[in-house]
């Protein structure tokens, strides 16, 4: 799990001090403390882009210009008006998409990405733009990507037909190039793969939507709450390797509005009570966000929780990553769960289940394509002894 070999101690100090969701007075304060040490800016700005939190840094430092150098707040004021131009094209293709679907009579339904900035900070400039997600329903795949081939996107999968119906099966998405670049879009017919065996409800998820202004329409985004364990779910499964994702699910927890007496029960039911105890936790250590009481009524004590927030605080901050295919990985998902049965339905999906990986690592006839299971076996031992 290599590291970045420059300590960021003081620049890390400064973007979780900007990002944090603590009284505006106290932010500042603790802003001004944290700059009086020697900041290295460029690092700082590059830092805060890798954590998709450029727009936050620049909002909370605007606000002190006395404390930063001019130059500095110009260099970053320049990235806050280039993400705002690449957050206004990607409102217009949204619209582009959405009218096209609906033409169609294809339901979809935009989450992260603009949709979330709109609902969790009220400002699409305020969240660092990537792509457009869409949600959508595992049968209209087919249809969805033979649409939007009009407006220019292209699936950048190469499945065959019988490829295609077991991805649809153990996958969860599927990424679009556009004329202005790549993986602009992407539609998800799950959360997760499969094997990472937390079955969310997506007809649920259809059936709870709210209706958001986005980009100055009415479009259904998830619910409040829905996305909380969406958020939360999908935070665990990159190791929260980016703090834009603890500042949008801290942003969630604030909301006094919040159903706990809902997202309890619902956290159980999918096996994900102690990813959301990590989740608050580490919202708690980095960012200052108040686990709210209603919160800890609703959702059981967890001891192992408290461990593990600390040892994700750890690599995040000390800029380490995970390779998502290593052992090292695989064992901190199974740690994230609570449950013995889902632990042991993650270890049988991973072995069984294969994907692209195997299907382009040999050619099996199609009578045959049951036998995949093998070859994954055989690579996932290989992975390991090389290990």
């Amino acid at each position: 799990m290599p590291g970045t070999s420059v300590a960021l101690d003081s620049e890390w100090s400064v973007l979780l001090a900007a990002c944090s969701v603590i009284p505006l007075s106290e932010k500042q304060t603790r802003l001004r403390s944290s700059l009086r040490e020697p900041i290295r800016w460029k690092p700082l700005f590059d830092l805060a882009e890798r954590h998709g939190a450029l727009p936050l840094l620049y909002q909370a430092l605007s606000q002190m210009e006395d404390a930063v150098p001019a130059e500095q707040l110009r260099t970053l004021h320049q990235a806050f008006q280039a993400n705002l131009h690449k957050a206004l094209f990607l409102s217009r293709e949204l619209i582009r998409i959405l009218d096209c679907l609906s033409g169609a009579s294809l339901e979809v339904m935009p989450y992260k990405g603009l949709a979330l900035a709109e609902a969790v900070y009220g400002d699409i400039a305020l969240r660092q733009a990537g792509d457009i997600d869409l949600l959508i329903h595992p049968q209209d795949i087919q249809r969805i990507v033979d649409a939007v081939r009009e407006l220019g996107y292209m699936a950048n999968w190469s499945l065959t037909e019988v490829e295609q119906r077991a991805y649809v099966q153990s996958g969860y998405e599927c990424a679009f190039d556009g004329t202005a670049g790549p993986n602009l879009l992407e539609v998800q017919w799950a959360i997760h793969p499969r094997f990472y065996a937390i079955d969310f409800d997506m007809s649920g998820l259809f059936q709870r939507a709210v209706t958001a202004t986005v980009a100055g329409r009415l479009m259904k985004t998830p619910s409040p709450e829905d996305l909380f364990l969406v958020l939360s779910a999908h935070a665990a499964k990159h190791v929260y390797g980016r703090i834009i994702w603890l500042c949008d699910l801290a942003q969630l927890m604030s909301l006094p509005t919040l159903d706990w007496d809902w997202i309890g029960p619902q956290s159980k039911d999918l096996g994900i009570v102690r990813i959301l105890q990590v989740t608050m936790q580490l919202a708690n250590r980095l960012l200052g966000a108040a686990i709210p009481e209603a919160a800890q009524g609703s959702l059981p004590d967890d001891v192992e929780s408290a461990a593990l927030a600390a040892e994700i605080e750890t690599h995040l901050t000390s800029e380490t990553t995970y390779n998502v295919e290593s052992l090292a990985y695989f064992r901190l998902m199974i740690r994230l769960r609570e449950r013995q049965s889902d632990r042991l339905r993650f270890l049988q999906r991973l072995v069984l289940t294969p994907g692209p990986g195997e299907w382009k690592s040999i050619r099996l006839p199609r009578p045959l394509f049951q036998l995949y299971r093998v070859v994954r076996l055989s690579r996932l031992a290989a992975r390991l002894l090389r290990a």
